[in-house]
């Protein structure tokens, strides 16, 4: 009776270990979701913040330099034209880097998440 009584106190422990470690690591996972959840939120905040700032100056400084071109040259409508292709052109870049935006921001983001 000695063999199987120190085998179920064995198996016992055994079971006791495997349910702590498996609270540990739900207790982990949890930890690291809400890790991952938190530095996303934040990310998307600063984003949302400093895009809408560098959105706003963008906007000023187009029309003040549009108004000062339109002053040099004599013709808003020609400053106005002049701007737009600016903006066409830096458009047209943008698109053109799209991969290589994509691929930076998937390194980034990748040494964030998954450490």
């Amino acid at each position: 009776m000695g063999i199987i009584e120190s085998l179920n106190d064995t198996s016992n422990k055994a079971i006791d270990v495997g349910e702590i470690y498996y609270k540990k690591t739900q207790e982990y996972y949890r930890l690291k979701v809400f890790q991952q959840l938190t530095m996303t939120t934040g990310m998307l905040l600063k984003m949302a913040v400093i895009g809408g700032l560098g959105f706003l100056a963008l906007i000023f400084l187009s029309v003040a330099g549009i108004i000062y071109l339109g002053n040099v040259l004599g013709s808003m409508v020609i400053s106005c034209l002049i701007a737009t292709a600016i903006f066409i052109i830096l458009v047209i870049l943008a698109y053109m880097l799209r991969r290589k935006l994509d691929n930076l921001l998937v390194r980034k983001l990748s040494v964030k998440f998954f450490n």
